[in-house]
Parts: C-alpha cells; sequence; structure tokens
C-alpha cells in the first residue's frame, strides 16, 4: 500500500472514531425512529472499523525514504 503522511492518517483516524461513537450514541439512543435504529448503529460500526484500520496503517507504516534519483552526487 501507499506511504500515507502521518498527519492525514491521524485526521482520518479521529474523523471516523468521532463519527461511529457518536452513531452508535444516537442509534442506541432513543431519538431516533424505530426503523432507522439498526441502521444508524451499523454505520457507525462500520466507522469504527475503519478508524481501527487506519490506526493499523498508522502503527505499521514505515518512514518514506528520500528519492534517491533526485539527489545530488558529490564530485570529489
Amino acid at each position: 500500500m501507499r506511504y500515507i503522511e502521518p498527519t492525514r492518517v491521524k485526521v482520518l483516524m479521529m474523523m471516523f472514531f468521532a463519527t461511529g461513537s457518536i452513531g452508535i450514541l444516537i442509534g442506541l439512543s432513543g431519538f431516533t425512529p424505530a426503523n432507522f435504529k439498526i441502521m444508524i448503529t451499523f454505520m457507525g460500526v462500520i466507522n469504527l472499523g475503519l478508524g481501527a484500520f487506519f490506526t493499523f496503517l498508522f502503527l505499521t507504516q514505515t518512514k518514506k525514504d528520500p528519492d534517491k534519483r533526485k539527489k545530488k552526487k558529490h564530485r570529489d
């Protein structure tokens, strides 16, 4: 998989975890009609799963090496 900048991954992690937890809370509370509760809760669980995936990417990806083709060669 491609290298993703750590700041982007952190933003995506926070976004998915926040929307997932809010979706689960709203879905399980009494604010929604009965026929939408399971769907909102299910979408919250999917968002939590995506947040876990981006957390895994953040923790396991290696640092990007600079491109050696663009580096100037020193001549002695």
